[in-house]
Formats: structure tokens, sequence, C-alpha cells
């Protein structure tokens, strides 16, 4: 159920995006949906080989270079659903940035997260007090 939810969620997400970028469109909610299946299928079976391909470029530029991992699995994407059409890389880019981060957001606020188990009990002081002619012998002075 939790996937069927974030699925819709995506392709609300990609919905919005042309509102932000008109140089990403959309045409239908069917558009999005299959572009948002396909965006996580191929971030899911592709994008792992990508980065590791890429690893020494990504540590270079201090992991910069996902985002351009990002944006050229988006304009793939584009370019072979009907439907779903990104104006140039930079535009890809750039929508795959909105895209995640309206994604990401309306995840956080929509999905209900399982509650924290409790933190375990504090055990301090850890034992018995020491004795009263004891001496520590790593405490510092001030």
């Amino acid at each position: 159920m939790r996937i069927l939810v974030v699925w819709l969620i995506n392709a609300l997400s990609l919905l919005a995006v042309p509102y932000v970028l008109p140089s990403v469109r959309v045409d239908s909610i069917y558009a999005a949906l299959v572009t948002a299946l396909l965006l996580g299928l191929i971030n899911t079976l592709i994008r792992p080989l990508l980065v590791l391909i890429t690893l020494p470029i990504t540590i270079l530029t201090l992991g910069l270079f996902t985002l351009v991992i990002n944006g050229l699995l988006f304009w793939f994407v584009a370019s072979f659903v009907e439907g779903f059409r990104v104006g140039g890389f930079w535009s890809a880019f750039w929508g795959a940035i909105v895209y995640s981060l309206i994604s990401a957001v309306a995840s956080w606020l929509l999905i209900p997260r399982p509650p924290r188990p409790p933190a375990p009990p504090s055990h301090w002081p850890p034992g018995p007090p020491p004795p009263a002619d004891y001496i520590d012998s790593t405490a510092r002075r001030l």
C-alpha cells in the first residue's frame, strides 16, 4: 500500500514541476503516472550502477556529480515517454532537483512514519558509588 501512495505522490509532484519550470511539460495524469513509474524503476536499477561507474568524478566534485546523473536520467525518461517533454539538459537538471524536492516534502507531509521506540532507561550512575577513600587517577583538575 505504501508503495502505491509513494507512486501517486511522485506522479503528482511531477505534475507540479511544469508550474515551476515551463520548459518541462507533462500532458496528462497518465503520462505523469507512467513517468513516475519509469523514473522509480530507472533510479532503482540503473542509477546505482551509474553512481558506481562515475565514483571518481563524484568524489572529486564532492558528490555534486550525482545531480548531473539525476538530470541525465530525468532527460532519458523524457526521451521515450509520450506526453512528458523536457527542453534540454539544464531543464532536466533543474527539473530533477525541483521534482525531488517537491516529492520529498510531499512524502514527508503525507506518509505516516512509524513511532520511535522509547529510549532505553538511563543507568546513571552505572553502579554503586566508590568508597570514600577512592582516588580517581583519571580525573583532571582545572
